[in-house]
């Protein structure tokens, strides 16, 4: 499979400047990193949540987890993990367990956890498990605009 449609369309709409990274169906995170030479710190990760208003998007670096009770707080209502069926409802064009940092394209509200804020270069999954895309931090910033960021996320 290749980049759905959704993202590769929502990213010419804003002008992103990006690279595809195509690598071996990989499942873990950490090993692709490794495989890639990227730090953990780089690959940004998508959780969905499920919460009282509806479905989100929490982006954060790929070596932490999602802080449930910090989102709970950010958003002041009751926060947990999506389900994969609900995921895969969602994010129909894309492969299951391949969630997109770019929710946006699917009409989700995106947060991005401050670690990510300041790196020089952002790696995510494009929605498949076979591309990587890369961008600057400086694109990445501008890809997720006006989402709302925070503090949300732990070391594993």
């Amino acid at each position: 499979m290749s980049i759905p449609m959704t993202i590769r369309e929502y990213l010419r709409a804003c002008d992103i400047d990006y690279e595809e990274l195509k690598h071996p169906r990989e499942v873990s995170t950490s090993r692709l990193a490794e495989q890639s030479h990227i730090t953990g710190d780089q690959l940004a990760k998508a959780v969905m949540l499920h919460c009282d208003s509806g479905y989100r998007v929490a982006v954060l670096p790929s070596t932490c987890d999602a802080d449930l009770e910090s989102l709970a707080r950010l958003f002041n209502e009751n926060v947990e993990l999506a389900s994969e069926e609900e995921i895969k409802r969602r994010f129909s064009d894309c492969d299951p367990g391949a969630t997109t940092p770019v929710g946006q394209a699917y009409g989700l509200q995106v947060y991005v956890d401050d670690m990510l804020r300041y790196q020089s270069d952002i790696y995510f999954d494009a929605g498949d498990h076979e591309t990587l895309l890369h961008m600057s931090g400086t694109e990445f910033e501008r890809l997720m605009g006006d989402s709302p960021h925070g503090q949300f996320s732990r070391h594993h």
